[in-house]
């Protein structure tokens, strides 16, 4: 099972028997068995017709619209998940002072280990870096515990943040630069490259949330916000490093994209071009196919699986049937 991502402006997605065809000016660009996609994303302008919406629909499978440049806009999503005893939990936790400061904690803490993890295995690989992030990243986990509310959670999440991406250029391999985490809109490639994995990372988790019943709007450590999928957010923390961070990390050093692969639209945003999009989404559905051990379920899964099962031990301990949420944390 894989995801279907279509970027080809103006193609069309049909169904014909009991396979997904992705056709563009009459030339048949894909044609594949329904039974080996999970969710289909596209990329700008690309059209369903109305059979290939209902069989998606009706076979469980979400589809993602993201603009042109990889902006996510929305879903269509088959029908929520019948637990609603789940998401009555969920959203008293998140009315819960308590419950939700220490989910926060629990996300921020996942983000900073894996962050710290990730520089240790650098410095271990020959990168030269300075002992200040180590030291700022550990002094703001060490304070976690004693955040009282989700403020301050985010607060340190900030600076550990901060102290990391003060040396993430320090991991880059090529000729590409960065001085510092830039969004809204990401004004040089890495952050375009950043920005966008992190895109991708949220519809992940957002279709792995609404797999197992739970509310992706309603989160702990982001705030609501119309529209914002505030509760993949959260679990999305502690994958950054592991997942959307390495992804970048890999295409640059291993070359797969160069810096006349990005363009600058009006207004500053800096973006990848069609073909270097294409090769960054194969790069992101491997590492997202790629397995690890575990460390609580002690068994092998994929990074997929694994934010399926992070979003499981979520609803678990959401509903008191275990006593704590254990960030996914690996070395």
């Amino acid at each position: 099972m894989a995801t279907l991502y279509i970027t080809e402006q103006g193609a069309i997605v049909r169904r014909v028997d009991e396979r997904i065809i992705v056709e563009h000016e009459k030339e048949v660009l894909a044609d594949i068995p329904i039974i080996k996609v999970d969710q289909v994303v596209l990329f700008g302008r690309v059209g369903l017709t109305t059979p290939v919406i209902e069989t998606l629909l009706e076979q469980g499978i979400e589809v993602c619209f993201l603009n042109q440049w990889g902006r996510f806009l929305g879903r269509l999503q088959p029908v929520q998940g019948k637990n609603c005893l789940v998401r009555a939990d969920q959203f008293r936790a998140a009315f819960d002072a308590g419950q939700a400061t220490y989910l926060a904690r629990q996300f921020v803490l996942g983000k900073l280990k894996n962050m710290l993890n990730m520089l240790m295995r650098a410095r271990r690989e020959g990168v030269s870096l300075p002992e200040e992030p180590f030291l700022e990243i550990n002094q703001a986990i060490k304070a976690l515990p004693r955040a009282e509310n989700v403020d301050g959670v985010r607060g340190l999440e900030g600076a550990g943040s901060a102290a990391y991406f003060r040396v993430f250029g320090n991991l880059l391999k090529k000729e590409f630069q960065f001085y510092g985490r830039v969004r809204r809109p990401p004004t040089d490639p890495v952050n375009s490259l950043l920005s966008f994995a992190y895109t991708l990372l949220a519809k992940d988790i957002a279709s792995a949330v609404n797999t197992v019943g739970l509310d992706p709007y309603t989160g702990f450590l982001h705030k609501d916000r119309y529209g914002r999928v505030s509760l993949a957010l959260d679990i999305a923390e502690e994958f950054r490093p592991l997942v959307a961070d390495a992804v970048v990390l890999s295409v640059i050093n291993r070359g797969m994209v160069v810096q006349d692969d990005f363009e600058q639209e009006l207004g500053g945003a800096v973006k990848l071009k069609d073909d270097a999009r294409k090769r960054f989404l194969a790069a992101y559905e491997q590492k997202k196919q790629s397995e690890i051990r575990h460390p609580y379920f002690k068994y092998r899964a994929t990074y997929r699986r694994c934010m399926e099962l992070q979003a499981r031990l979520l609803a678990k301990y959401l509903q008191g049937e275990v006593d704590k949420y254990l960030p996914l944390v690996t070395k």
